[in-house]
């Protein structure tokens, strides 16, 4: 496919799937109309790049699905002036939309193959205020921290207490929810409410969970 046809998909997913599908800020919608979603996945898959659907990796890891990523995005309510963190961002693809964004985006990865790649694809298009580290997902990244908006790029069957604590007084974190091996899944936002946080419920989303955030046997909650 050539790049009129890609930007043409691009755009036909931003009108077709996004729009459609609540999602209406207008620098979100900015942000995925001008990231090249088909330089984040395989040579095999570009013509494929724009599909409503998750687009595997390898290694556990996938693009989830534009219109779930777009409301997740979205429900962050990223403000320019926010220090943020991508957790499993893979290849990139949603820290590019973050970068658009956000005055700064930490990302982090278990693998270092992803690391290199995601940091590659990040400097080709230009999103110099974006960094990708080695860490593990439950861990976050402190060193850099705290976060006013923290993306977890696909599903959790536990929220780890340190990856919380990695957020502004007033900061939000937003993920899948999706507990106990339970087929379904729930776009959720946690935020502080005291010394504690709550999750709050936003939409249904079904995009699988990291190994990393799923619970181990005799795991407690």
């Amino acid at each position: 496919m050539n790049e009129i046809n890609q930007n043409a998909a691009r755009q036909n997913m931003v009108d077709c799937q996004l729009r459609p599908m609540k999602v209406v800020d207008p620098c979100v919608l900015a942000a995925f109309s001008s990231v090249p979603r088909e330089k984040f996945v395989g040579k095999n898959q570009r013509t494929i790049a724009y599909a409503d659907e998750d687009l595997p990796l390898g290694g556990g890891r996938w693009l989830i699905e534009p219109m779930v990523l777009a409301r997740m995005i979205q429900a962050l309510n990223v403000r320019a002036d926010d220090h943020t963190m991508v957790v499993g961002c893979a290849t990139g693809y949603g820290t590019a939309i973050m970068a658009g964004l956000a005055v700064s985006v930490i990302s982090v990865e278990s693998r270092l193959s992803l690391v290199e790649k995601a940091q590659e694809l990040l400097v080709a298009i230009g999103a110099d205020n974006a960094a990708v580290v080695k860490s593990k997902l439950v861990d976050g990244f402190e060193q850099e921290g705290p976060y006013d908006r923290i993306l977890v790029e696909g599903a959790v069957g536990f929220m780890p207490e340190k990856l919380l604590g990695q957020l502004t007084p007033k900061g939000v974190l937003v993920s899948v929810w999706r507990p106990n091996g339970s087929s379904g899944g729930v776009a959720s936002l946690w935020s502080r409410s005291g010394n504690s946080f709550v999750r709050t419920s936003l939409f249904d989303a079904q995009i699988p969970v990291f190994d990393e955030f799923k619970p181990k046997p005799g795991f407690n909650f």
